[in-house]
């Protein structure tokens, strides 16, 4: 299927690996031209010399690569200066730690708010009205399933991204939907990531059970009985990056392998 993107600009957060990359390689791979954005530098010149290089890259596909981080104002000044309109955007920054909510100050919280909520904000404002003025434009938030089943240790991430969560809801339905602008969250659950793994050892180191056994009794929490991996979730990011997705608007997909136990 030809997504009709090719030729558009995405910014793509955080993806220098996990997740974000997958969604840069797999836009790429529709003739999306990329500028990429990390922290870390030299990781992420790897990740952008891995997208080159991908075979299935079209020829004309290029790609950009900022090291900053994008959750400050310098780090979004910085993207803003290396290009300025984009058609595509997609939100995505590390995730707080987990912990005891009892454990948490004002500093740790607002933190975890500035870089879960206020900067994808920050993002959709500098970059909707261009995207409503040239007639198309996608925004994806990459958030979590917590959003949806929150999880006791990931306090910061359920508030923080709970609050983006509520504020897409609303201004994705403003007068930017009839400019062919939409807003969607893409919610991952276990996806096979450094972050899965960071949670993993945290709750190893919590009960004192090797990393193995906490791995593979999460696996077993899955319908699917294994762990997403990032092709898989790329693919789901283009697809509602695509011309065939403007009708998809507002809406928090979720994509779990069938985990969450609801009906809706």
């Amino acid at each position: 299927m030809d997504l009709g993107i090719a030729g558009k600009w995405a910014l793509v957060c955080g993806a220098s690996k996990g997740l974000g990359f997958g969604c840069a390689q797999a836009l790429m791979r529709e003739g999306v031209n990329v500028l990429i954005v990390a922290r870390g530098a030299e990781v992420l010149q790897a990740a952008a010399a891995k997208l080159i290089a991908d075979s299935a890259r079209p020829t004309g596909a290029t790609v950009q690569f900022v090291a900053e981080d994008i959750t400050t104002h310098e780090g979004r000044q910085a993207v803003f200066a290396a290009r300025r309109d984009f058609d595509i955007v997609v939100t995505n920054a590390g995730g707080p730690p987990t912990g005891d909510f009892r454990d948490w100050d004002r500093d740790t919280w607002i933190k975890a708010v500035d870089g879960n909520m206020l900067t994808p904000i920050e993002l959709i404002k500098a970059t909707v009205d261009g995207m409503a003025a040239r007639g198309f434009g996608r925004i994806i938030n990459i958030t979590s399933s917590a959003v949806k089943a929150p999880i006791d240790i990931l306090g910061l991430s359920n508030g923080a991204r709970s609050g983006l969560t509520g504020f897409v809801a609303g201004v994705s339905r403003s007068k930017l939907a009839a400019s062919g602008v939409t807003m969607n969250n893409l919610l991952p659950g276990a996806f096979d990531t450094d972050r899965l793994k960071g949670t993993m050892q945290g709750a190893a180191q919590k009960t004192g059970q090797p990393m193995d056994v906490i791995m593979d009794a999460r696996r077993k929490t899955i319908p699917a009985q294994r762990f997403g991996n990032v092709e898989e979730f790329g693919a789901i990011c283009a697809f509602l990056c695509s011309q065939h997705a403007g009708y998809i608007n507002g809406q928090n997909v979720l994509a779990d392998g069938g985990a969450y136990p609801g009906t809706f």
